[in-house]
């Protein structure tokens, strides 16, 4: 099993806030939003006298609750189209567990989410990475790469859209070829799409079950974990139209019992959020993007894709590695007791060698520690760099 880039740090961070430094986690999503109040008021109203488990698929209640949700968003589809998991981590398991057996592939465009690595893995699936560029902000690549890398083992392909690490947010004209892609070769597409509400500007999500004839070939897994600021909630979703694949995820949803009773509860109360609070959430995380942007851009040497949602930034630095760099940062380096933890971008990537000069940056901190933040890392590579090994 690989070891999570966003993660893998902790340790040193926490030994330099031992030290009394002060440690900006740039490193994970992890939003300093509050939740919305509604999730509050159901979780103080539970009547119950017993925590049991729920059903396999999720409580009926809660799943018919979602399917309003997403055909507000002109996804047309019912509670029996919806598996409740543990999270969207359980989600994309079930799915790869699902359609996969060991030795098949899936294609994946990089960088993608760390923990897409972790999954292939546990199912004993091989990833096979498409890469994209830095240069063109990670657009989709061409369609004729995706071709030539399709075999008989192929199964799927993943993306996250809005785009963890990236930020990018796929066109409609995008996500259609990979609709005529999944048609043609008869497979399947996994589209995480847990940043939905994340779009920025006069960007529009487009949703793999807006394409039409999608019906049988398209997977979509969801959270509450960013939509309403729910990390510890644990409650994700697997949707498919497919009723042998949803037949076949119920046997790793068994397996595994059921999901967690008082996230749902949680959960089905986070539905009602207005949409007022969407609308500051939104505005606020724009403003982090655009204040982060422009102060990366500042530094020497530095090159962003600039991200249309999510609230990722993938940035590239003039330092020879950026695994030793993070580190560095956290082991050796502080400016008036005060560093900064970012997930090396190689962790992102499943090509040997891609992304050593990358990083990823989440803008989940308030306005004023992001300016700090780049102020820090600006004094680190230079210090970085002039130093003799």
């Amino acid at each position: 099993m690989p070891a999570s880039p966003i993660r893998k740090l902790v340790p040193y961070a926490d030994q330099a806030k031992k030290k009394g430094i002060k440690v900006y986690h740039l490193n994970i999503g992890q939003p300093d939003i509050k939740t919305p109040e509604v999730v509050f008021e159901a979780i103080k109203n539970i009547d119950l006298n017993l925590i049991a488990y729920s059903p396999s698929q999720g409580y009926e209640n809660y799943r018919k609750k979602l399917a309003g949700y997403y055909q507000k968003n002109n996804i047309d589809i019912t509670a029996d189209d919806i598996l409740v998991t543990t999270g969207g981590s359980e989600a994309l398991s079930i799915a790869i567990g699902s359609i996969a057996d060991p030795g098949d592939e899936i294609i994946i465009p990089e960088p993608f989410y760390a923990n897409y690595n972790g999954f292939a893995k546990q199912n004993a699936v091989n990833v096979v990475p498409i890469h994209s560029s830095i240069d063109d902000n990670f657009a989709l690549p061409p369609i004729a790469e995706f071709e030539k890398l399709i075999t008989p083992k192929t199964k799927a392909i993943l993306y996250s859209n809005p785009g963890n690490p990236t930020g990018y947010v796929y066109t409609k004209e995008e996500i259609s070829a990979l609709r005529d892609l999944a048609l043609k070769y008869d497979i399947y597409i996994i589209a995480d799409e847990v940043y939905r509400e994340f779009i920025y500007g006069d960007t529009t999500h487009h949703s793999i079950l807006h394409e039409q004839g999608m019906e049988n070939h398209a997977i979509i897994i969801d959270s509450v974990s960013k939509r309403y600021s729910m990390c510890g909630a644990r409650i994700g979703t697997m949707i498919t139209k497919n009723k042998t694949l949803m037949q076949t995820a119920m046997k790793f949803a068994q397996t595994r019992l059921s999901p967690p009773t008082l996230g749902q509860i949680a959960s089905e109360a986070a539905i009602d959020t207005p949409q007022s609070y969407f609308d500051e959430v939104i505005g606020e995380y724009k403003e982090r993007r655009d204040t982060l942007v422009r102060k990366l851009k500042e530094i020497p040497g530095v090159k962003v894709a600039e991200p249309k949602g999510a609230f990722y930034i993938i940035a590239e630095l003039p330092v020879d590695n950026t695994d030793k760099f993070a580190q560095w940062l956290l082991e050796n380096f502080s400016d008036n007791k005060e560093t900064v933890m970012v997930a090396p971008a190689s962790g992102f990537y499943s090509t040997q060698g891609q992304g050593t000069r990358e990083i990823r940056m989440a803008y989940v901190l308030k306005k004023e520690d992001l300016i700090r933040s780049a102020e820090i890392l600006k004094k680190a590579i230079t210090l970085y760099n002039n130093q003799s090994y």
